[in-house]
């Protein structure tokens, strides 16, 4: 688990703190008791800043505990309504990759799904439209390039969620038969050595608070050889 001096910081203001999450480690404080992204970010506000007693950080939207890439949290309360809005709203554009061991079928497309979740199993089901506690996703994709053959054949997937609903690419990749590296929940066959899924928030394009302009956010993949690809390889 990393440590505090660990964080990687993408970005940082006055409204806006944005932190490189790595897999492993959960966004917020949950029932495991492990150190969350959360806690390890205010501490660090707390140091750097040089501000005693209680940290103001707002929680503005999550990734998955083994999945990786940009979070955003909001440093006021004004920032925090705002984020809080602009995720609501559909007002920020995400972009993420993941890596799947079996090729989907044409190189590119949208999935319109109606998603349930079984919260008692944290699992994500498609259902019919309409169906009752059910929530439309739409998502869109294309392959961006791919390495290996046969068994070590690896396929690099760009992820598009139009819409902000739990598991939602997870479920994508899972339904394009393709499901991503090391998410056992949604079909892999094996787990990844380091226990992650390979799906990782690659760029976050958001409305800045109080700026007024457009802050754009990119965070590198992993330096695991399952992210490693040769250029023009779909060539």
């Amino acid at each position: 688990m990393p440590a505090e001096s660990a964080l990687r910081i993408l970005h940082v203001d006055n409204h806006v703190l944005a932190l490189a999450k790595p897999s492993g480690l959960p966004c917020v404080p949950d029932e495991s008791g492990d150190p969350s992204l959360f806690d390890l970010a205010r501490d660090w506000i707390r140091r750097e800043y040089q501000k005693p007693g209680k940290v103001f950080l707002g929680i503005v939207h999550r990734l998955d505990r083994p999945v990786s890439g940009v979070v955003v949290f909001a440093r006021t309360s004004k920032a925090a309504g705002r984020l809080t809005k602009a995720f609501k709203e559909g007002q920020v554009e995400k972009v993420y990759w993941g890596v799947t061991g079996v090729e989907p079928r044409g190189p590119e497309g949208e999935l319109e799904q109606w998603l349930r979740k079984d919260r008692a199993k944290n699992l994500v089901h498609v259902v019919g439209p309409g169906t009752p506690e059910s929530r439309r996703a739409l998502t869109t994709w294309r392959k961006l390039a791919r390495a290996g053959r046969g068994a070590g054949r690896r396929v690099l997937l760009e992820l598009r969620p139009r819409t902000g609903r739990s598991h939602q690419l997870r479920v994508a990749a899972a339904s394009l038969h393709a499901p991503l590296l090391g998410d056992l929940k949604y079909g892999a066959s094996a787990a990844l050595s380091d226990k992650s899924v390979a799906l990782h928030a690659r760029f976050l394009n958001l409305p800045h608070p109080t700026r007024g302009e457009v802050l754009r956010l990119e965070c590198p993949e992993p330096r695991l050889d399952i992210w490693r690809f040769p250029p023009g390889s779909l060539s």
